[in-house]
């Protein structure tokens, strides 16, 4: 099946540009490449990391996703209307929609400045406060900390969004107002997505029990079914990211937004986006350890000081898989808090992508200035309580 008629059958045009699209190929064919052209402990380590991608993030990901987009579908809030009609607050609800899991709430906001009805100050505001889809996989695992990293992004950038006002102005770099809003791109999968959501049902049993620290295959019987499992969950993530054409997963602007099959396009093509990531970082951890014998944990520590900084540098980038790459470290316990915290209050997750188009100037000086109270609270718990 080609690129066209898998979009055709998707009902959406191909969307990726070709650098993005040469991407999405260079990792598929990386990982294919890994385990025909590895030896036996490679394609074990491959296995592992795909099976622990699976069963330890994925399907946590996947119910954190599907519980928050059935709240957000039907609580059916106007975001629009309600930037405008509380203009005097633009800035804290900007702040609370950008620290909402994903990137959802950020791009709202975003495309309400695209079109001229949001100050300069929301926008570092939602930037500062967004974690991007790096948040889900944080609440999964961490639902402590993911929590506390949320409410601290709502306050810093609150805080950040007034400074930049009382200094620029409401109006710096606002494109005119427009009647005109962003037409975001949209996908279906139609039956596609039903396999792996089936999947679900075993890997969140099997999740739960390996949280439990729980031998799944003991307790069933049956030797290798929990890599199986996981293997096969992960395999489908990565087959459904890469058969979709949409490089932002969170411009969805479909006419049956009222039908479940909404929440779980959704759910799935966000998810797997995240899975690829985690796979990637899991692979990165076991491959440096079997090919070169590297202890990432300690190499790390021998920059001491620096940790954060690049958590927050990394940050800066666009998109949200390097953002998911340094949270998956982070758990893994490569990575301290200090360095977390900057790269959530630094990224922006995929909400850059729409102001860019429309304002690159305002996007690429908000992004910088979100860079500024990452510095600083990152710093400040680094020498509080991690030197």
């Amino acid at each position: 099946m080609n690129t066209s008629t898998i979009a055709e059958y998707l009902q959406i045009s191909p969307s990726l540009s070709p650098r993005a699209r040469l991407g999405r190929y260079a990792i598929a064919l990386s990982l294919t490449a890994i385990p025909l052209f590895g030896g036996a402990p490679t394609r074990e380590a491959f296995l592992t990391s795909l099976s622990s991608a699976y069963i330890s993030v994925t399907v946590f990901v996947a119910l954190t996703l599907l519980i928050f987009y059935s709240l957000e579908h039907f609580l059916k809030v106007d975001t629009g209307a309600l930037l405008q009609k509380y203009r005097r607050f633009q800035i804290p609800i900007a702040a609370v929609l950008g620290a909402l899991p994903g990137c959802g709430g950020a791009i709202m906001v975003m495309t309400q400045f695209s079109i001229g009805r949001a100050g300069f100050g929301a926008v570092v505001a939602v930037l500062t406060s967004t974690m991007g889809d790096a948040a889900f996989l944080l609440i999964a695992k961490e639902p402590l900390t993911g929590l506390g990293i949320m409410a601290l992004s709502m306050v810093v950038g609150t805080v950040s969004g007034y400074i930049v006002e009382r200094i620029h102005g409401y109006d710096f770099l606002r494109v005119a107002d427009s009647a005109k809003s962003a037409t975001p791109l949209s996908y279906r999968f139609g039956k596609l997505n039903w396999p792996w959501l089936a999947m679900l049902v075993p890997g969140i049993t099997f999740g739960l029990m390996a949280a439990f620290q729980m031998d799944i295959d003991a307790f069933f019987g049956v030797p290798g079914l929990e890599l199986g499992v996981g293997v096969t969950g992960a395999l489908l993530s990565l087959f459904l990211w890469f058969i979709n054409p949409a490089s932002i997963a969170s411009y969805v602007n479909r006419t049956d937004t009222e039908s479940l099959d909404y929440i779980w396009d959704k759910t799935t093509i966000d998810t797997c986006f995240v899975t690829v990531w985690v796979i990637v970082a899991f692979l990165m951890f076991e491959l440096t350890i079997v090919w070169a014998g590297w202890d990432l944990k300690a190499a790390f520590a021998t920059v001491g000081v620096f940790v954060p900084l690049m958590g927050i540098l990394i940050g800066l980038l666009p998109g949200c898989g390097p953002q998911v790459l340094t949270t998956t470290l982070y758990l893994q316990g490569v990575i301290p808090l200090s360095a977390q915290i900057g790269n959530a209050l630094s990224n922006d997750g995929d909400a850059l992508f729409p102001a860019m188009a429309v304002a690159p100037r305002a996007s690429i000086i908000a992004t910088l200035y979100t860079a500024v109270p990452a510095l600083i609270v990152a710093y400040s718990f680094y020498f509080l309580f991690e030197r």
